[in-house]
């Protein structure tokens, strides 16, 4: 998978841009806020439907302008050149067209354009809490399997609307019946959760720890685990439901499901979380995201495209080299302040020299 061109109206800092990529590694060298990562949100857009940096359309609509537009040509499977456009408006509708082909659902482009993100928030994966495990989970599972991601919408429109009945039945009193109805929805989607991220984190399993060890010079051996709040059992989810509805009740949320698991990480047998160096924590974040390279290549049969902002500037010599060596493999797209001896002595590296919105080669 290729991008082949960018074409962008009024999107954060960019009135008008139209620009090729090379289907090797591009290098967006520009000083702070002068575009640089707007170009990956641009491209994040197009592949997900929503922005990784704001929950709101409207903030990415340059000012003064009532809209903003994405346009992404994009080489797929059999060389065949597609299309992807994005139009958000002010008024909060956005629409998106796949080949001209207007789309009901913005979940419909999930696999048009596959991408794997890499920022600096990535880095802190393993320190931070289990939310942000999850979502990587999510994300990877959603981008190859639509299925799980009408799973996990259903699931989370149901966990909302249990919450909220909580929430009424704490002023108005029980209702026993509604509250069943919601509990058997629930734990069959959470059971399809648990199956669907147990049988990612298996792959995860057998991928990053080669990872890792190339990167720590085979000195330190990674596991994964999934830590599950419920067991994969609807049943067993039921009865867990009804053993905690008086704590739930109280608080008004639902305190068990899979909204609520984890990602166990050791290093050596000891929690990497809790008790892991700064060095081991980088690593084994820039071994699941690699990891997680290969695994939408092994699901695809594509090779995913690589977003990295600003990330090189946050690792050390060792682990640069390591990741220049993967990212040759892929189209890449990379956002710098200054080009990093690991990226200059890349030979088929594009630079392209971004300020003030306009991008130049």
């Amino acid at each position: 998978m290729i991008i082949k061109q960018i074409v962008l109206r009024n999107f954060r800092n960019y009135e008008q841009l139209e620009i090729e990529l090379s289907a090797g590694v591009n290098v967006l060298m520009g000083a702070n806020a002068q575009g640089k990562t707007n170009l990956l949100e641009a491209i994040g857009y197009c592949s997900t439907g929503r922005s990784h940096r704001t929950s709101y359309d409207r903030e990415c609509i340059q000012i003064g302008a009532s809209d903003a537009f994405i346009k992404i040509l994009y080489e797929s499977r059999n060389n065949r050149t597609d299309c992807v456009e994005m139009h958000l408006r002010r008024s909060g509708n956005k629409s998106v067209a796949i080949n001209r082909v207007p789309v009901s659902k913005i979940n419909d482009l999930f696999g048009c354009i596959q991408t794997v993100l890499f920022s600096p928030e990535d880095l802190s994966l393993i320190k931070d809490g289990p939310a942000k495990r999850r979502r990587f989970m999510d994300m990877e599972i959603c981008q190859v399997d639509k299925v799980y991601l009408h799973y996990l919408q259903q699931y989370q429109i149901v966990l909302r609307q249990r919450n909220q009945l909580l929430k009424d039945m704490a002023k108005k009193g029980p209702n026993q019946d509604l509250v069943q109805v919601y509990d058997e929805q629930f734990a069959e989607y959470a059971c399809r959760l648990i199956t669907r991220r147990r049988s990612f984190l298996k792959q995860l399993a057998e991928i990053a720890p080669k990872i890792h060890e190339q990167i720590s010079g085979n000195t330190e051996k990674i596991e994964f685990v999934y830590e599950a709040n419920v067991p994969e059992d609807t049943e067993q989810i039921l009865r867990k439901l009804s053993g905690n509805f008086e704590q739930d009740l109280r608080f008004g949320t639902t305190s068990v499901g899979p909204h609520r698991d984890d990602i166990g990480i050791k290093i050596n047998d000891i929690d990497v979380r809790t008790y892991g160096s700064q060095g081991q924590k980088r690593t084994s974040a820039l071994s699941m995201k690699l990891a997680e390279v290969e695994m939408m290549e092994q699901e695809t049969g594509q090779s995913p495209i690589l977003l990295l902002d600003d990330v090189m500037s946050e690792l050390d010599e060792n682990r640069q080299r390591f990741l220049v060596n993967c990212i040759e493999k892929h189209q890449t797209v990379i956002t710098c302040t200054g080009v990093e001896d690991s990226i200059r002595k890349m030979q088929q590296a594009h630079i392209f020299h971004v300020e003030g919105g306009r991008i130049t080669v």
